[in-house]
């Protein structure tokens, strides 16, 4: 199961991917394994002890589970290698990007996490790029119009 982050590419001018693994529990992997994850609003950043945190990804509380004490949205580490998160905090730093949640999904039994580096898009971005895709939209039409 795939699950894409589709206002990522909206709301970002996207450059470098990665993935990173993430620590889950038993429930969260049988809920995101179900495609019950969603990554809209969700953030990743690098802390200043050097480990990657994922915040305000939700994960539908998993129905045959205790979920009592659950939160859906709580922060989860990322798992990247030390140069990758070295290289990841350099280049955040001195592009001043966003580490963006891309995708998530299964790789054998394993979830994971696609991250891109990207930089905020301003409105009048979104606007040139909705007219762009039109105007191809548009050209391919024509092109494939039968006479």
């Amino acid at each position: 199961m795939k699950v894409v982050n589709r206002r990522a590419r909206y709301n970002y001018d996207l450059y470098d991917n990665f993935e990173a693994g993430i620590v889950l529990s038993g429930a969260e992997v049988k809920s995101v394994k179900m495609g019950k994850i969603s990554l809209e609003e969700a953030f990743a950043r690098v802390s200043e002890d050097g480990e990657a945190w994922l915040y305000n990804a939700h994960i539908h509380p998993y129905k045959f589970a205790d979920n009592r004490d659950y939160k859906p949205t709580r922060s989860r580490k990322l798992l990247l290698h030390k140069k990758q998160i070295i290289s990841l905090k350099s280049k955040m730093e001195a592009k001043k990007l966003s580490l963006v949640p891309v995708s998530c999904y299964t790789k054998g039994r394993v979830v994971k996490m696609e991250l891109a580096l990207g930089k905020g898009k301003k409105r009048w971005d979104k606007r040139e790029a909705i007219k762009r895709r039109d105007i191809e939209r548009q050209v391919e039409r024509e092109l494939t119009r039968p006479e």
